[in-house]
């Protein structure tokens, strides 16, 4: 695929067949995210990967998340609370979840630094995944749990996750394709 035609195609799929992803297609998405620039060449990120056995794991502790929620529901409305209750029960049945975390920062300027590069990497892996013919997902990945994942992921104190991605080969069920505003630029010239 060309490069514009894999940004057009990137959509956050939330339903997965549950055929497995070769671990050699998961090295190759992880190998672009990392290949970003960051700032003082620093490479913040830390890819945790849950298959098989720990993926199933990793989803039971995020599916608690379902009953913090209710917090949301006058943001969310009814339709959306019930569709994000779903998807949190079984994040669309990826095979494949990625952790992304990073040092916690000491002072605002580490932090900005650090998740900037942390983003440049996500999006390099989502469009990798994309590229590879996979689905993705960029989970706000459920706050009130962080450390139940923390610590099955063997996580460092002095270390935060950032988000969760759920991977896989996408189902036959169309992404969403909210419409995108055209008017994203102030020219100042």
């Amino acid at each position: 695929m060309e490069f514009f035609d894999v940004v057009g195609a990137r959509h956050s799929r939330r339903d997965f067949r549950p055929d497995p992803v070769p671990r050699e297609t998961i090295e190759k998405v992880l190998a672009a995210a990392g290949a970003v620039p960051s700032s003082a060449n620093e490479q913040p990120w830390t890819f945790y990967v849950a298959t098989g056995a720990s993926r199933l794991d990793l989803g039971r502790i995020i599916a608690q998340s379902t009953v913090h929620l209710s917090e949301y529901m006058e943001v969310l409305g009814p339709k959306r609370y019930e569709d994000a209750v779903h998807w949190y029960s079984s994040l669309g049945d990826a095979p494949v979840l990625i952790a992304i975390t990073v040092p916690a920062p000491d002072d605002d300027f580490t932090a900005l630094n650090r998740y900037l590069s942390v983003g440049a990497a996500l999006e390099n892996l989502l469009l990798a995944a994309t590229a590879e013919g996979l689905g993705a997902c960029n989970i706000t990945f459920s706050y009130w749990v962080k450390d139940e994942m923390a610590e099955f992921m063997g996580l460092a104190p002095e270390a935060s996750i950032v988000t969760i991605v759920a991977l896989g080969w996408p189902s036959d069920v169309s992404p969403a394709t909210p419409q995108k505003r055209d008017d994203v630029a102030i020219w100042l010239d």
